[in-house]
């Protein structure tokens, strides 16, 4: 890298607050017309699409929107998903359903940063799979947000 440029986050790279409202509002009309999905979200709220791009926003690198403008946390996503008993097909189909979205809302789609929302997505929804299958928060309030950028994750085995 060219000294002295600096590295956009990947929410300035997906384009922006309005880039993930677009993706979330357009996804969760999709989700909601999807016969495997919509008994999972059939009762979400209004504001639903617009939380959950706020936290993809903090998580990205973006403005702290869903801790300060939405009052939520880590473990306020996490608590959304407890009990709600998701499965592999579930997931398999969350996740094409939204990486569909993303191309026809034209998410930026250079390999670098779908690696990374790939990999963000992929993560997140398989802990979402094992949260929804339990009833105790593993996530204690005050414990940080997650934080994607361009870079490689660290292993279960690092401690």
């Amino acid at each position: 890298m060219e000294q002295g440029k600096v590295v956009p986050t990947l929410y300035e790279w997906a384009g922006g607050q309005a880039a993930l409202e677009k993706l979330t509002e357009v996804f969760y009309s999709k989700v909601l017309q999807d016969e495997l999905l919509y008994p999972v979200f059939k009762d979400m709220a209004p504001g639903h699409s617009r939380h959950v791009a706020h936290f993809i926003a903090e998580v990205f690198g973006g403005p702290r929107l869903y801790t300060e403008g939405d009052k939520g946390s880590h473990a306020t996503m996490v608590a959304h998903h407890l009990g709600k008993m998701l499965d592999e097909r579930k997931r398999k189909r969350w996740m094409d359903l939204l990486l569909e979205t993303a191309d026809e809302v034209g998410l930026a789609a250079d390999p670098e940063f779908r690696s990374a929302l790939v990999g963000y997505l992929e993560w997140g929804s398989r802990i979402a799979v094992i949260n929804s299958n339990t009833d105790e928060n593993p996530v204690k309030e005050g414990e940080p947000m997650p934080k994607w950028g361009w870079g490689a994750t660290g292993g279960p085995y690092e401690g």
